[in-house]
């Protein structure tokens, strides 16, 4: 994984703009990581795609019924379900994946 210093993205955007559409770039600042580009070809397959590709007309009103439908559920049989934990582990497995930090 490439890495720019914050200075180096300020002033070479266009370029970390290019890289980023071949592999995730590491931002760092005072030598500490700060922040990571990853193109949205590369968020496909995870939860976080949803949050930057344009919706069909109903979208929002569609997941809203799902939400309330889930926490229904949940409310009359709290025990099933999938934990927040099991979640988080689930996105960041996919996300270090991503970033080729598992093979």
């Amino acid at each position: 994984m490439r890495t720019f210093t914050a200075k180096q993205a300020k002033n070479n955007f266009g370029s970390l703009l290019d890289a980023v559409q071949r592999e995730p770039i590491l931002i760092t600042k005072t030598q500490k990581p700060a922040g990571l580009f990853i193109s949205l070809e590369d968020l496909k397959g995870t939860p976080l795609v949803d949050l930057f590709e344009e919706k069909a007309k109903g979208y929002d009103e569609w997941v809203q019924q799902q939400v309330s439908s889930a926490l229904e559920s949940h409310q009359q049989n709290p025990d099933s379900g999938i934990e927040q934990q099991q979640i988080m582990a689930s996105v960041m497995q996919k996300a270090r994946q991503k970033l080729g930090l598992i093979v």
